[in-house]
Order: C-alpha cells, then sequence, then structure tokens
C-alpha cells in the first residue's frame, strides 16, 4: 500500500522566476509541448519526477503549468505566492497600480480589508486580488453601459440626421 507523504516544507514567501538565456529555448520547447499535447489534461496528465517516477495532476494544475509556460517563455517573470501572504501597503499599491496614498484611501473607507499593527497596515494578498478582480468586473460593466449609450445616442442622431 503506498503512503502519502505531505508536501515538502518551503519557504511561505512569494518567490518570483525568471527565465534565464540558457533555458530560454527550453521554455519555449516546453510551453509548445504542453499546448501541443494530444492527451488532454483530465484524461491522465502526469509530471515526471527527476528520479523517472510519474505522479498524477489534476486538470487545474495542468493549465496553471501552461500559463507558467507561456509567460516563462515569452520572457516574463512568475510570482508564486500563498494567498495568505501578508502585504505593506506600498507592495500592495505596487501590485494594484496605484500609488500609494490611493490604496490607504481604499482600506480606511473599508473597500480593502486590513490589520494595523502599531503604526502600520497589512493586507492579504487575497484581499488585493479579490479587490482587483471586483475593479475589474465592474470596469467592465460600465465601458459596456458606455457603449450602449453610445450606440443609443449615434441610432438618434441617424435617425434625426435622416428626418
Amino acid at each position: 500500500m503506498a503512503t502519502s507523504t505531505p508536501p515538502r516544507a518551503r519557504d511561505a514567501a512569494a518567490r518570483t522566476y525568471f527565465p534565464t538565456d540558457d533555458t530560454r529555448d527550453d521554455l519555449v520547447d516546453f510551453a509548445r509541448l504542453l499546448h501541443e499535447s494530444s492527451v488532454a489534461p483530465h484524461s491522465g496528465a502526469a509530471l515526471r519526477a527527476p528520479d523517472g517516477s510519474e505522479r498524477p495532476i489534476p486538470e487545474e494544475l495542468y493549465a496553471i503549468l501552461e500559463q507558467v509556460a507561456d509567460a516563462l517563455a515569452n520572457g516574463s517573470g512568475v510570482t508564486v505566492a500563498p494567498n495568505d501572504m501578508q502585504m505593506t501597503t506600498q507592495q500592495a499599491a505596487d501590485f494594484l497600480g496605484v500609488s500609494r496614498p490611493t490604496l490607504i484611501k481604499y482600506l480606511e473607507d473599508g473597500t480593502i480589508p486590513f490589520d494595523k499593527r502599531g503604526r502600520h497596515r497589512r493586507v492579504l494578498l487575497r484581499d488585493v486580488v479579490a479587490f482587483q478582480e471586483e475593479f475589474r468586473v465592474s470596469r467592465r460593466a460600465a465601458l459596456r453601459e458606455m457603449a450602449r449609450g453610445t450606440q443609443a445616442l449615434e441610432r438618434q442622431q441617424a435617425a434625426s440626421a435622416g428626418a
């Protein structure tokens, strides 16, 4: 009977990976292989360890590997971080692409939850990501509404020009 062992303890901090010039061609080939694989992920994707042993991987992990391989093959870095990682306000602002004062406004008005340790605010990565997603969804909805308004205005102008 096989016994499962817990995953190796890893540093809980975020780690960013960048492709090197030495591995670039291998990464491009690997990304291409993942996309061209004739084996569908749900039908038995597996990860082969350096010792030759194979371990089945879930479809979601296969999709994640595709994204990581694509990013690295395109020369981008990839950051792996636990969802419960605490961030400084500057890190969170940088992540969102906003100024630190703007982030502080979001914190103070309750839009993004935070903990305050002494004088320092800390936010969880998962809360920053949730805010980012909510903001993206509301921005898309606003853009769709603006497009509908523009189309209605164009129809109204066309109708009045033809009258």
